[in-house]
């Protein structure tokens, strides 16, 4: 019954696809289709100038990749953060392109712009009848490198839901078509079935979450909430864990995709060392193009008992929080003036 509903509720949303509320999102999605068609090099100029633009229109987010930045690289000079500031915002409107090259370009496209090394480390673990963590972070370009990746293996990945139904819809599809499966991110015993099976996923673990599944390891020399699934999976299932970097090319020359061999004594003696180690990792892939790496994201959202946040609220949630204010206040004057009226 609650399968049957869920379909229902589905075939629903998907039928208000047409709803006026979705026209900018088609026309967004229309435009992305054409980009794809474009030449590469002036995709790539395109997405620098998308980037710029998103930059000036998003004060939040120019706020979050700043805090970041003076956060994780105290080092640099003003001038130089400043530029990698800027540089960030362009690897990201390059990876909005990205997206619809990676649902739409043609297998020609794809392997001309593949660089790909280290395959033979995920043969080699499966031979031994085990599954493989293809152990990564949060690159602009991972969308397009999970297109490249899977033409040469069959590969699961993770989603979450987008705010946008529509927008989640495409992408879904269009990962459903390329991946060998795609497992939302909190589903557990999906993806221990699929390294039991001996198949191979794409798992990142480095986004701040719920405490309840994360621990806090040093990333930049500051304590980061960091997921502890990476630990328990590989304990679970066996499966090899082997880093996976992702670094888009200078002089629009595509896409290296580089598989390290599988981790040794992992997993470790327990889930902080773990994550120290994985965060280290990760640390030193983002430090040879910190710009590629996706500084929109509040990665230290969470922080430990007694620690200030370093981030301002959401502007929506800033609005919401008022609003619940402005509601409190006048039931409190409401409640107020009747007793007024009672007494007298």
């Amino acid at each position: 019954m609650a399968t049957a509903l869920n379909k229902a509720a589905k075939e629903k949303r998907q039928a208000n696809f047409y709803a006026p509320r979705f026209w900018a999102t088609w026309l967004g999605l229309g435009l992305l289709w054409l980009l794809h068609l474009l030449p590469y090099r002036l995709q790539i100029w395109l997405g620098r100038q998308l980037g710029k633009v998103f930059r000036l229109i998003n004060p939040y987010r120019r706020l979050v990749v700043q805090t970041n930045l003076s956060l994780c690289f105290p080092e640099l000079d003003e001038h130089a953060r400043e530029q990698l500031y800027k540089r960030t915002f362009e690897s990201l409107g390059m990876s909005m392109v990205e997206a619809s090259t990676g649902m739409w370009a043609s297998e020609r496209f794809c392997e001309r712009h593949s660089h790909i090394e280290g395959l033979q480390h995920i043969e080699q673990a499966q031979q031994q009848g085990k599954g493989v963590l293809l152990l990564s972070g949060h690159f602009c370009s991972v969308d397009f490198a999970g297109r490249l990746l899977s033409r040469k293996f069959p590969v699961c990945f993770t989603y979450q839901e987008l705010r946008n139904p529509l927008t989640h819809h495409f992408l879904m599809k269009a990962r459903a078509k390329f991946a060998h499966r795609v497992i939302h991110r909190h589903n557990i015993r999906g993806f221990i079935k699929a390294l039991k099976d001996g198949e191979a996923v794409w798992y990142a673990p480095d986004q701040s979450q719920q405490r309840r599944n994360s621990v806090y390891a040093p990333f930049f020399g500051i304590q980061a909430n960091t997921l502890s699934a990476t630990t328990r999976l590989a304990k679970l299932t066996g499966a090899a864990v082997l880093p996976f970097a992702i670094r888009r090319l200078p002089d629009a020359r595509g896409y290296a995709l580089t598989i390290q061999p599988a981790l040794e004594d992992f997993p470790g003696v327990d889930e902080v060392a773990d994550a120290t180690r994985f965060n280290a990792l990760i640390e030193s892939q983002i430090r040879e193009n910190p710009e590629q790496y996706l500084w929109i994201h509040r990665r230290f959202k969470k922080r430990p008992a007694g620690e200030a946040r370093l981030y301002p609220p959401k502007p929506r949630r800033a609005k919401r929080k008022a609003r619940r204010i402005k509601r409190k206040t006048r039931a409190k004057h409401k409640l107020e003036r009747k007793q007024e009226k009672s007494q007298r």
